[in-house]
């Protein structure tokens, strides 16, 4: 569940802190765990207000908080070691070393990326022991979770602090595509979760906070039996899908499947599915309370004394007696301890099961039922406000002293997508920034040139992880050592490999403890989100160097199944760049990555670039700034770098991004 605040689902109705008490008790009385997301990206100003509310959650306390904040996660890692830690999901994590790297950093589970393969699964589960999780039912971003900036960059609502405006699902059309080329079906992955068990998935998550009651019971149910090795009716998969699907269910993703058969919309047919029998139907499976405690009952009933009864639930054990009862020995009818035994085990309306029910009794006294049921509802209330209570997690303050940063001078990198793209005077760059797998001989006749090179590990690496380390093996024996990382399992290789390591923008470094993280995992430096306006930048503390976007179309997207392969012919393996067009007819480009020749993930880039080369005198707080290059030749790379050194205005379309205005 979620609070008010800082949950990547912040438009649900989400918990205040007197119903999120009241629910963790009415949980915890029912053997049900209860997780609580803090998985949104925090700014400065927002992290006191976090923490007060991570204490009151170690307060209930909960069973674990979700985090997706790399400086939030470091904080709760001080102020309380003995709350279990998830990673959220938003963090991108889907290879082993990113996992082993976050339970290295304290968490005692790891939500993996939607969009790995069972067999990408099973090699994370065979070189780690951390738990993990991952996603059985439900809806399907386009985007690779944390990696999405187009709500961000279209209406100013950041999908990375819950607010995502779901731009996907509005239409966007690739050549040959059906005019919806980024929304994807929902996924569902029922027939595969004891696969997933096997694969060593500890939990199974079924996404629904946003969803309605009839949904959430249907897809839990479907998931229990299929979790608990029962057949699932066809009758129930239906309901599920009739109450709501976009044009039927994927699992694309776990299967490897990936292509045209994973795009869905939700049309006209899929809302008129939901007919009021099929609510009926749902609604049966949880209109009455569901009885998963089991509880044994003794009952003591004795001449010239008060009955008593004893309730256990393994753990906890009460006894109630009724003082205002004193028995009396039966006058007429004989005493019938069967029908005692009966009446002790209505335990209907309650969480309760009666699993043994003993009767300690004389069998000459008398006792009415009515005072049997009310020693009875009193015992398992009484069990009930035991199992209700629990020891809270100690937390302790942590000091958040922040003192802004000043940068000495703003030296200027060059991103490039391949050597192609490097001008003549490129040596006006402080630092060239390359693929990984640009050739050691192109690298090396760059440095001969008296370029300083920086090789950028792919921002996903879904399956490579072993190629990847080799690559960086061989450039590293070479004189290669640095390396830029966008996501946290190239943190990972690069400590395992002993190099140098340059954070990307992709590692959503949003704030100061962010930064004082990732100089403790050893980075020499990081660029920071560009969802930060320049204000906020120029705020922000630590000793880290930082930097920024300042020119290059954002990536907006990173996603595994393409958008250009919503059309019959599938995914075209794009040597060049391909394009998307929304309603207006703006064209936003798509660029595929690829590594060692094969086709790794692509990404969908703003329509227009990014420029502040009229603004550098204004970035205070920034030691770099990155020109990055995607669709531009090597002469329109030149000219870009000329302005910048002149600091001309720019002279063509362009955007400030989230520079002046930010995010919500």
């Amino acid at each position: 569940m979620g609070g008010a605040l800082f949950s990547a689902r912040a438009n649900a109705a989400n918990f205040s802190r007197e119903e999120m008490r009241e629910a963790v008790q009415f949980a915890r009385e029912r053997n049900v765990r209860v997780y609580v997301t803090v998985n949104t990206l925090l700014k400065d100003g927002e992290l006191s207000e976090a923490l007060d509310f991570c204490a009151f959650l170690c307060s209930l306390p909960v069973d674990g908080i979700l985090v997706q904040d790399m400086g939030l996660f470091m904080l709760l890692g001080a102020a309380c070691p003995g709350m279990p830690l998830h990673a959220s999901t938003q963090m991108s994590l889907h290879t082993p070393a990113g996992a082993a790297l976050l339970q290295e950093l304290g968490a005692s589970r790891v939500v993996l990326a939607r969009e790995m393969s069972l067999g990408e699964i099973r090699e994370v589960s065979e070189k780690t022991d951390v738990e993990l999780e991952a996603f059985v039912h439900g809806a399907l971003c386009m985007s690779l979770s944390g990696q999405c900036y187009f709500s961000a960059m279209l209406g100013g609502r950041s999908g990375n602090r819950g607010r995502c405006a779901q731009t996907c699902r509005l239409p966007f059309s690739a050549p040959g595509g059906t005019g919806h080329d980024l929304s994807l079906k929902d996924m569902s992955f029922i027939a595969h979760i004891e696969a997933l068990r096997e694969a060593g998935v500890c939990s199974a998550k079924i996404e629904g906070r946003m969803k309605r009651p009839e949904y959430v019971a249907a897809a839990v149910s479907a998931c229990r039996r299929a979790a608990d090795g029962e057949p699932v009716p066809e009758a129930l998969l239906h309901d599920l899908g009739a109450v709501f699907s976009r044009s039927g269910f994927t699992d694309g993703y776990l299967s490897a499947h990936r292509g045209q058969s994973m795009f869905g919309i939700r049309t006209k047919e899929d809302v008129e599915g939901a007919s009021g029998d099929v609510f009926a139907n749902l609604h049966e499976l949880y209109k009455n309370e569901m009885q998963r405690v089991p509880v044994t009952l003794t009952a003591s009933v004795f001449a010239g004394q008060s009955p008593s009864l004893t309730a256990s639930d393994g753990t906890h054990t009460v006894t109630i007696t009724d003082e205002n009862h004193i028995c009396e020995a039966a006058r007429r009818l004989p005493v019938d301890t069967a029908r005692w035994c009966a009446q002790l085990k209505k335990t209907g309306g309650t969480p309760y099961f009666c699993a043994d029910v003993t009767v300690e009794t004389d069998e000459k006294t008398a006792v009415p039922v009515s005072v049997l049921n009310g020693l009875r509802r009193a015992a398992l209330e009484a069990i009930g406000a035991k199992r209700r209570e629990a020891e809270p997690v100690p937390f302790k303050a942590v000091p958040l002293d922040i003192h802004s940063h000043k940068a000495e001078r703003l030296a200027l990198r060059g991103w490039f997508q391949h050597v192609g793209q490097i001008p003549e005077n490129a040596d006006l760059l402080d630092q060239l920034i390359l693929p990984l797998d640009t050739p050691v001989e192109a690298l090396d006749a760059l440095r001969g040139q008296g370029h300083d090179l920086i090789l950028e590990v792919p921002r996903a690496i879904w399956g490579i992880e072993a190629a990847v380390r080799e690559k960086m093996k061989v450039c590293r024996d070479a004189g290669f050592t640095h390396f830029r990382c966008g996501n946290l399992g190239a943190v990972a290789l690069c400590r395992e490999l002993g190099v140098s390591m340059h954070g990307g923008f992709s590692l959503n470094v949003f704030n100061t403890q962010s930064l004082a993280c990732f100089q403790k995992l050893g980075l020499v430096d990081t660029e920071l989100s560009f969802e930060l306006t320049g204000e906020e930048i120029a705020a922000l503390g630590g000793e880290l160097p930082r930097g920024i976007l300042v020119y290059g179309r954002q990536p907006l997207m990173l996603t595994r199944n393409c958008p250009l392969a919503n059309s019959p012919r599938g995914c075209l393996n794009c040597k060049r760049p391909g394009a998307i067009r929304d309603r207006r007819g703006t064209e936003f480009p798509v660029l595929c990555t690829r590594f060692s020749g094969k086709p790794v993930f692509s990404e969908v880039f703003n329509s227009v670039p990014l420029t502040l080369s009229d603004r550098l005198r204004t970035l205070s707080g920034a030691d770099f700034g990155v020109l990055r290059f995607s669709v531009e030749n090597s002469v329109e790379t030149g000219e870009i770098i000329r302005a910048f050194i002149r600091q001309e205005n720019p002279h063509s379309d362009y955007t400030r991004g989230l520079f002046t205005r930010g995010v919500l």
